[in-house]
């Protein structure tokens, strides 16, 4: 049996590179390099698995499609639905026996990872607040697509990576955003948003553009016993994270810092995970999985309707 990766822009073809190519189809009627550009031709009883990368507003249409089929499911993030949306592809979840995951790579970062660890050996004891900066140049590419340039721009885009990290960090937090700012400065759809949760017991503050120049990632974590802060991503180039440890009752602290400089390993990661997945059969993690895209989706429409206000 084989993998469906249904749209060979972008995103599809780098999920291909990590298949080796008796074990995958391509599916794209846009584009001319795809094994296969018409949907009928696709060949469902030699296919397993479907790893979906599409333009959000399709997605649901075939995330139906492939429900219906039985087939596991991949889906690009973001992924926003409404409780409606989640209670039916839940049901069809258990009724099909098949995995449902939303893609967010940023988790399989090494020192992401690292971090995660630190945080639950609570190193760094209570936390206090968090920062988070995501930010890259893509302003005028987003402009140029017929499709990237509409909706909540940013806000969905690389604001989901970062709603997400919260969570996949520090738990399912009850936090309250608000939307401190919202820019148009060069798209159509907001290309710089900030905004914070400030009434969660760890108070968060984030900041996400299509329009820093050098692409650049920052989280600082500050908490009673030190801090640690990370600093790019590994697609990046370098990427460093730095734990200091605090000196009462003040003075400098006594700081590690771990620099990793790697081809970016987080695609492969997620690939491998995705399989462990299926092999292991594990429903209640991709009900989980669902559930906290759920959730994702809504404070973004929080975030969202507090911006049509």
């Amino acid at each position: 049996m084989k993998t469906l990766i249904f749209g060979l822009g972008n995103q599809g073809q780098k999920r291909a590179k990590y298949f080796k190519k008796k074990d995958y189809i391509s599916y794209d009627k846009f584009n001319k390099q795809a094994e296969i550009i018409k949907f009928d031709k696709i060949p469902f009883n030699k296919i397993s698995s479907v790893f979906l990368c599409l333009p959000d507003k399709e997605k649901l249409k075939s995330i139906n499609i492939f429900l219906e089929k039985g087939k596991n499911i991949l889906v690009e993030k973001p992924f926003l639905i409404s409780r409606k949306i989640f209670k039916n592809i839940k049901k069809k979840i258990i009724e099909k026996k098949i995995i449902f995951y939303v893609a967010y790579n940023h988790r399989f970062e090494p020192h992401i990872i690292n971090l995660k660890k630190i945080i639950k050996k609570k190193e760094l004891g209570k936390i206090y607040y968090v920062k988070i900066f995501y930010g890259n140049g893509t302003s005028l590419l987003v402009k140029k697509s017929p499709w990237k340039d509409s909706g909540n721009g940013v806000v969905s885009d690389l604001g989901s990576h970062v709603v997400d990290l919260i969570f996949f960090l520090f738990g399912n937090q009850k936090v309250d955003f608000t939307m401190d700012s919202i820019n148009k400065f060069e798209n159509n759809s907001i290309d710089h948003a900030i905004f914070s949760s400030k009434k969660s017991q760890i108070k968060f503050f984030c900041e996400a553009t299509l329009l820093m120049w050098k692409n650049s990632f920052n989280l600082d974590v500050i908490g009673e016993k030190g801090s640690a802060h990370i600093n790019g991503l590994c697609k990046w180039g370098p990427s460093t994270l730095e734990i200091r440890k605090r000196k009462l009752p003040s003075g400098k602290p006594k700081i590690k810092i771990k620099k990793i400089k790697m081809k970016d390993p987080t695609w492969k990661l997620e690939h491998i995970f995705f399989e462990k997945l299926i092999k292991s059969k594990n429903l209640l993690s991709s009900i989980n999985n669902l559930e906290k895209e759920y959730l994702i989706s809504k404070k973004i429409n929080q975030i969202v309707k507090k911006i049509s206000k």
